[in-house]
């Protein structure tokens, strides 16, 4: 038998090992999750032998994973069935980096602590991460191969390790890690169970604490989608999503390129952000080949898309990476425009399928679709084929898209018209619609006033301009007959302006009327009266906004206008008096009147002066 032989690290080992423990990793508890990683990796190559007819030691045992502690002894051990080492690949894998660049990329590493993650999966820096608990770390391993024998490995980390004959070893690799003293808490079973159940759930071989098998929930996302049960999907959205309800949508999609994903994907019944719970996460968890890499994993997703429970295993993601600097990776960004993409497009594809299920979950999510129009200029265009509103041109209750509105607009229509209003009998009664109405032009009616911000945002959609009805410089198909001169309305538009003085900024005839005798006309063409009323209640402690100031449009076919400019030239007083009134009433009808004890005030002398005429 030989002797035990001595082998000093390669100097880029040690200074490896040096940033693995020192920087690389924030939590000492991943070291678990790489070294179970690694012992999947191995039984998954010993499936591949096997399947492939290589001839295998003994091959009547199955490929699994054993992890046992000892609180008193303070150790920690991952035992694999899997495909072993071989001396020489305990050399190679344990004791040497081969990869040219090495030296560049390790100065860059201790340089600028910005690890380059993809070099560092193609390491298998997992192995060393056990260095950050362990003060001394023995590997026993005996390779797959019938002719090969065993072999222990030992290090305490400090220049180099030992390797000698071990005889008598079943097929695979067993870890023992001596804890150091701060890292004792490992030794306990409770403590290890909680990191098994957190990263290694998924992984496709059985895995044993203590003689008690962890892993019983299967990665169905892996797994062909024609083969799995309905059931089968609930329960797995159970216990992933916490969540007793039935989803309202699934996802399970596969793709190769541009990168390699596999992913399961659910939205719940219920909006939780309108249950009072405040802000919500994203519970999606980032996986590798079934590793938990990320739990909740942050810019996976658009912030706006948060409400999605699920899973997304890319193989593309290097394994051994701490979650902190998966953040911002490029691998990071592509996935998340991948994903995004593949979402709108199902949900683009569900809305078709079944408008009702379709209906139930934009009532429950469209604030989120319409904060990413409003954040996401990457997918504005995506997300405004799913938006969806009631129409002046279908009946009640019943909503529309913009494509479908699109091909109803009349053949003079050059855009796409909206109108904000509290409900559909306020929109239908606004002074705003009357022309539309007239003209025969279909109308959005906008319920959420925030709709204004997204049509703002989306600007244009299959080429149409968005138009809110207040903004819409639209006239009347036919004048109408009028009951004052062109004059006349001149004239009384101009007594208007001097009568009402600072609160009207124009006074003008208007070509938009038809039942209402005036209407106010935001003179900002930049900024609505509902704009400034969301602007003002998000308002802290800044500067006050620049007060509003509207034209005011008047109808010369009205009545009132005719009687009106009659009163004036009897009674000026009273005329006043109705002009602001007049002037109140478009901007209730607006819905900008703040404060309407001065009009009612007004409005009571009004009415006493004529219950007290003769």
């Amino acid at each position: 038998m030989s002797k035990t032989e001595t082998h000093h690290f390669q100097a880029e080992i040690q200074q490896l090992l040096d940033i693995v423990i020192h920087s690389l990793y924030t939590d000492k508890e991943i070291f678990v999750r790489e070294l179970i990683s690694n012992s999947t990796d191995a039984c998954e190559k010993l499936r591949f032998n096997q399947s492939s007819g290589q001839p295998v030691y003994q091959s009547e045992i199955a490929p699994g994973i054993a992890v046992t502690t000892d609180d008193k002894a303070g150790t920690i051990t991952i035992t694999d069935t899997g495909l072993g080492m071989t001396h020489g690949e305990l050399v190679e894998n344990l004791g040497t980096i081969a990869h040219s660049g090495t030296k560049a990329f390790l100065k860059q590493l201790s340089e600028e602590k910005k690890p380059d993650v993809g070099l560092i999966g193609q390491f298998g820096v997992g192995f060393y991460s056990a260095f950050m608990v362990a003060k001394k770390v023995t590997v026993l391993s005996r390779s797959f191969a019938p002719d090969e024998t065993g072999w222990q490995w030992i290090s305490e980390g400090m220049g180099g390790y030992e390797l000698a004959p071990a005889a008598d070893l079943p097929r695979g690799t067993k870890i023992t890690l001596e804890l150091k003293d701060d890292a004792k808490d490992f030794a306990q079973e409770n403590t290890v169970e909680r990191i098994i159940q957190r990263y290694s759930s998924f992984v496709p071989f059985p895995i044993e604490l203590n003689t008690k098998r962890l892993n019983t929930v299967q990665a169905i996302w892996a797994r062909n989608k024609n083969e799995i049960k309905e059931e089968e999907y609930n329960e797995f959205y159970t216990f992933i999503g916490h969540d007793h309800d039935q989803p309202l949508f699934r996802l399970h999609f596969s793709a190769d390129a541009p990168l390699a994903i596999q992913s399961l994907l659910f939205v719940p019944q219920r909006n939780f952000e309108t249950l009072g719970m405040g802000r919500i996460e994203s519970e999606v968890n980032l996986y590798c080949r079934k590793i938990l890499i990320q739990a909740k994993a942050k810019g996976l997703f658009p912030e706006w898309l948060r409400f999605l429970k699920g899973v997304v295993d890319s193989e593309d993601l290097p394994l051994n990476i701490s979650r902190e600097t998966m953040q911002d990776t490029t691998l990071m960004q592509k996935l998340n425009k991948v994903l995004t993409s593949r979402f709108l497009k199902f949900l683009d594809e569900q809305s078709g399928k079944d408008a009702a299920a379709y209906e139930k979950f934009y009532h429950e999510y469209q604030r989120f679709l319409k904060e990413g129009i409003v954040t996401d200029f990457t997918h504005k265009e995506a997300l405004g084929k799913l938006l969806r509103y009631e129409s002046s041109a279908l009946d009640k209750g019943k909503l529309t898209s913009l494509a479908d509105y699109v091909t109803r607009m009349a053949g003079e229509q050059k855009d796409i018209y909206c109108l904000l209003a509290a409900n559909r009998e306020a929109a239908e009664a606004s002074p705003y619609f009357e022309v539309f109405k007239e003209r025969k032009f279909e109308v959005l009616f906008l319920y959420d006033a925030w709709d204004e911000f997204v049509m703002e945002h989306l600007h244009t959609f299959d080429g149409k301009p968005l138009k809110l009805a207040e903004k819409a410089e639209l006239n009347l198909s036919a004048k109408k007959e009028s009951a004052l001169s062109e004059d006349a309305s001149k004239s009384l538009a101009q007594w208007l302006k001097e009568t009402l003085g600072d609160k009207v900024g124009e006074v003008r005839a208007s070509q938009r009327l038809v039942e209402s005798p005036a209407v106010v006309v935001d003179a900002d063409k930049f900024m609505t009266a509902n704009m400034r009323r969301m602007m003002k209640a998000m308002k802290q402690d800044g500067p006050d906004l620049p007060p509003a100031k509207q034209d005011l449009e008047i109808n010369p076919a009205h009545p009132i206008m005719a009687r009106l400019d009659a009163m004036r030239q009897k009674d000026t007083a009273l005329a006043g008096s109705v002009a602001e009134q007049i002037l109140d009433n478009a901007r209730v009808a607006a819905g900008l009147l703040e404060d309407p004890r001065a009009m009612l005030t007004r409005l009571n002398s009004l009415l006493e002066k004529v219950l007290t005429k003769d």
